[in-house]
């Protein structure tokens, strides 16, 4: 299956934890971090996530918001530090690799927010994802 959403990260789940409706999946993606994935608990039947298992995590580009440093004081528990590889602005929109440990990302922002926060290659970044935008896939 080929898919558009080009953030596709490989990991292992390391702790299900089962709610009445939804799930918290804890993923140790293969560069070392930790990810978390809020999904339905039908989901988690359905992929047969347990501990161990390999899953990819997909975030599309307009869901991975941009920081210049850690953020505290957010909701967000994902919070993966990396670089700026490359910034393609446009008009209204800019697309902005970023460099992670073992993976690349892509963030799709507003071109102010670019201009805002004056990224450009090399530039530290953090991408910040909500769990409840991170989809699983197994193979």
């Amino acid at each position: 299956m080929i898919l558009s959403i080009r953030n596709q990260l490989p990991g292992t789940v390391t702790t299900v934890t089962p709610g009445e409706a939804m799930a918290t999946v804890k993923i140790r993606l293969d560069g070392g971090q930790d990810l978390t994935a809020a999904i339905t608990v039908d989901a988690v039947e359905e992929l047969g996530l347990t501990r161990g298992a390999p899953v990819r995590a997909l975030v599309k580009s307009t869901e991975v918001s941009l920081a210049t440093a850690p953020v505290r004081g957010v909701s967000i528990r994902n919070q993966l530090p990396g670089t700026v590889t490359a910034v393609t602005t446009g008009p209204a929109m800019a697309t902005v690799k970023i460099a992670v440990e073992g993976a690349e990302l892509t963030s799709a922002i507003t071109a102010d927010a670019a201009t805002d926060l004056a990224l450009t290659a090399g530039t530290p970044v953090v991408a910040l994802i909500k769990s409840t935008e991170v989809s699983l896939a197994t193979e």
